[in-house]
């Protein structure tokens, strides 16, 4: 079957747009955020492709500031909600609420949408409330509603849940579940600034200037975007690189039928691996990169680039791997050594699944 070439031409072109565009919106950015490119790249990445992320950084890094700005720049509505341990679930989602009317003196319910009805939602500090409350999120994150009264609310289009946590404050904090946490596509580090990064910001902040960001795209681009990011074609071969990130990680306790294809130091350090959300969003992020970049073709550097974010929150590790120092993103810094980019490495170890080969081979 042939493909249009007009359609070709078209998304080529939208491709180039998202670019230049992309490029403004860094521009923008960098107006009122200093540094945390790294960030902002890998945020954008996630919205592309609809996709909610999970930022984690010591207090005072710009986390709430970053998140606001980008939403500004989309021209997208943002609530913030603070979480704390007496947040209750309908201070979220909403609730029902009895009103008269005044002209024939009967009363009904009516719902009152919770600051969940927005296309940024920013849940600051998540881990400082119960799992009840915690989980009010997880059908809005995943339906893309809310259900208050029996009855079901749709949330704006687009919509993402940008979740900050604090790593080093555990004291009176409720841990998110795996089952949540696998909702988020990306887990983003926020790091302290660079010295130069520091003093442009300490020079800046303490002065009387102002900055204010331009709208860069609207709604209706933004939602085309990602209905581009799926039309991206992705060969067989880094199809079965992504996957191979998520399969090798994964450790059954009590079963040996995977003891062949997980490294010695999986075995060692993993207690529980990555699902097949992990492969479905590394080849999403990818693609969501590769449009961002100008391209409308997804590269094994595309897949490295955001196994990270996506592999950080779901590779859960065992207490030999505490006692050595070893995090997941060692983890995944091993992983990328190990698993072949090219045809050539892939005979270096016998134990790996062929990974250059087409969908339909045996």
């Amino acid at each position: 079957m042939s493909s249009d070439p007009t359609t070709e031409t078209s998304d080529l072109e939208a491709v180039e747009k998202l670019h230049q565009a992309y490029q403004r919106l860094l521009q923008e950015v960098n107006q009122v955020i200093i540094g945390q490119q790294q960030v902002v790249e890998e945020l954008l990445i996630s919205l592309l492709a609809g996709g909610h992320s999970l930022l984690v950084g010591v207090p005072g890094l710009a986390k709430t500031l970053i998140v606001h700005t980008l939403a500004d720049t989309l021209n997208l509505s943002f609530n913030r909600v603070q979480f704390t341990p007496d947040l209750m679930p309908a201070d979220i989602t909403g609730t029902d609420v009895i009103q008269e009317d005044k002209n024939t003196g009967n009363r009904d319910f009516k719902f009152l949408p919770g600051p969940v009805f927005s296309n940024v939602v920013l849940a600051d500090e998540i881990n400082r409330t119960p799992p009840k409350t915690q989980a009010a999120l997880l059908e809005a994150m995943q339906e893309h509603q809310v259900t208050a009264g029996g009855r079901k609310h749709k949330l704006p289009v687009p919509f993402f849940v940008l979740a900050t946590q604090n790593p080093i404050e555990q004291e009176g904090t409720y841990p998110l579940p795996e089952a949540q946490l696998d909702r988020f596509m990306f887990e983003i580090k926020v790091e302290y600034p660079s010295e130069e990064e520091e003093f442009a910001i300490v020079r800046q902040t303490t002065s009387d200037e102002s900055y204010s960001v331009k709208k860069v795209l609207d709604l209706e681009e933004l939602l085309s975007f990602q209905s581009l990011v799926r039309k991206v074609p992705v060969a067989d071969h880094v199809i079965r690189y992504a996957m191979q990130f998520a399969r090798m990680t994964r450790i059954i306790p009590g079963s040996d039928t995977q003891a062949e294809e997980v490294p010695d130091f999986i075995r060692e350090f993993v207690s529980w691996g990555a699902g097949p959300r992990a492969s479905q969003n590394l080849v999403l992020g990818a693609k969501s990169r590769a449009i961002l970049h100008g391209r409308m073709y997804v590269s094994t550097d595309d897949i490295r680039a955001v196994a990270h974010p996506v592999l950080r929150h779901r590779i859960i590790t065992n207490f030999n791997a505490e006692a050595e120092g070893m995090t997941p993103d060692k983890i995944v810094d091993r992983l990328i050594q190990l698993i072949p980019v090219d045809s050539s490495q892939e005979k270096l170890d016998g134990r790996l699944p062929q990974v250059f080969r087409s969908a339909d081979a045996r």
